[in-house]
């Protein structure tokens, strides 16, 4: 079977290629946000309960118990043991604010879960199945917390998990009001796998045994399920008997797919998605203020876009730089006196996850230039900093591996993704 092709999987080649190539490493992880509560547990799944899910919470301060919203991830190329940890950090800010616990639940097989990851090839109807059980063990986990209002639950997923958020739908699920699948479906390239109509198909199934109505939402430039599949699978869907508004909105920065992980996808989804709950009876009132993450000041030292300004770069980093200027926000370029330099593109904390991989690279400490459309770089270059920035300039790169990490360019964990 050839690798599902998402548009994540070029990112993820090019990621895994960099941490082959001495001296270059690259650092995803993610620190927990104090802000909201973060932290993580072991959600029990399978058998008799003997994997463990890994699961990021996030609560508002107080005992509750909490509306709940649990979001559901999609699935990265390659080994699913070898994929990160996905928050949806920027919609669980949302949910936060309006006084809901969020739980982003990591299936059997991915990332730190335990279990085995369960794949039925071309059967969506069967891969929806097998990942609506985890969901389904999360909820029942769920309903015995105290800081829980089982009563008031949302089960929303992003692509392979907005499949398996449908499926679920085909049980009755107490205290679960309504399902939300954003950009909802898995993408098979093997040989004779005609996925797309196995999606049509899977949806109709799972339409004839809906119990709870949906928010469908895709994008016109999605780069897995465009328009006309789209309303493929939702005309399937409800001609069965299912209960979903499908909501197609206009093209999302360069890829639709990744609209949820995004900082600016908020835009996006929130007033449909606030429309949507108010049906249902959940909450949709901001009640709990949450302090933006502190962010590095504007400086005076130069414009952005003045190359030459930035320091420690050889010519491959300058070109680099040059680069990284057409690149999207949210964004962040990091250098070290090493000559050592990378950037970050969109999704979570692109600053940490550009100063997190440079040092991972890095014989010195690397510090943040610029951020977004301006500059952070102070200036204050010590007589060592000096030195170590004439060396690095002057020596040219003996391979490409001397220029610099290979761009993490993540549309989000979140992210384009199956």
């Amino acid at each position: 079977m050839l690798p599902r092709f998402t548009p994540r999987n070029l990112i993820a080649a090019v990621l895994a290629a960099a941490a082959m190539i001495p001296g270059i490493a690259v650092q995803q992880e993610l620190q927990l946000d104090y802000r909201m509560n973060e932290h993580i547990e072991q959600v029990p799944a399978g058998p008799q309960g003997r994997a463990m899910l890994e699961t990021t919470v996030f609560q508002p301060n107080g005992p509750g118990p909490f509306p709940l919203i649990i979001i559901n991830h999609g699935k990265d190329p390659g080994r699913p043991s070898l994929q990160q940890r996905d928050r949806f950090y920027h919609m669980a800010t949302v949910f936060v604010k309006r006084g809901y616990a969020v739980m982003v639940p990591m299936r059997q097989g991915f990332a730190n879960s335990t279990g085995r990851y369960r794949d039925h090839g071309c059967d969506m109807k069967a891969n929806g199945y097998a990942q609506a059980e985890d969901i389904a063990a999360t909820l029942a986990y769920a309903r015995q917390q105290r800081w829980v209002d089982p009563s008031r639950i949302v089960v929303a997923g992003q692509s392979y998990g907005g499949l398996a958020t449908i499926a679920l739908g085909t049980r009755h699920q107490p205290g679960v009001r309504g399902l939300i699948n954003f950009a909802g479906g898995l993408r098979d390239d093997s040989d004779r796998c005609a996925w797309r109509t196995a999606l049509v198909s899977a949806f109709s199934e799972y339409g004839a045994r809906a119990t709870l109505p949906s928010l469908w939402m895709y994008g016109q430039n999605d780069s897995l399920f465009g328009p006309e599949l789209a309303q493929r699978m939702h005309a399937a869907f409800e001609g069965s008997g299912g209960r979903a508004r499908l909501v197609e909105f206009a093209a999302f920065k360069r890829d639709a797919h990744g609209m949820l992980a995004s900082r600016d996808g908020e835009k996006v989804w929130l007033d449909e998605t606030m429309r949507f709950l108010k049906g249902i009876g959940m909450p949709t009132e901001v009640i709990h203020e949450v302090p933006a993450p502190p962010s590095p000041a504007r400086t005076d030292y130069a414009r952005v876009d003045d190359v030459e300004a930035v320091p420690y770069l050889s010519e491959n980093g300058r070109r680099a730089y040059q680069e990284y200027l057409t690149k999207m926000t949210p964004r962040a370029f990091a250098v070290a006196p090493s000559g050592a330099w990378t950037w970050a593109e969109e999704g979570e904390d692109p600053d940490g996850r550009a100063l997190a991989t440079c040092t991972a690279k890095s014989s010195e400490p690397c510090r943040l230039y610029s951020v977004d459309d301006y500059v952070v770089w102070t200036g204050d270059i010590d007589a060592a900093e000096k030195a170590s920035m004439t060396a690095a300039v002057a020596a040219p790169p003996a391979s490409a591996a001397d220029a610099g990490a290979a761009p993490s360019t993540s549309i989000g964990s979140n992210k384009a993704t199956n």
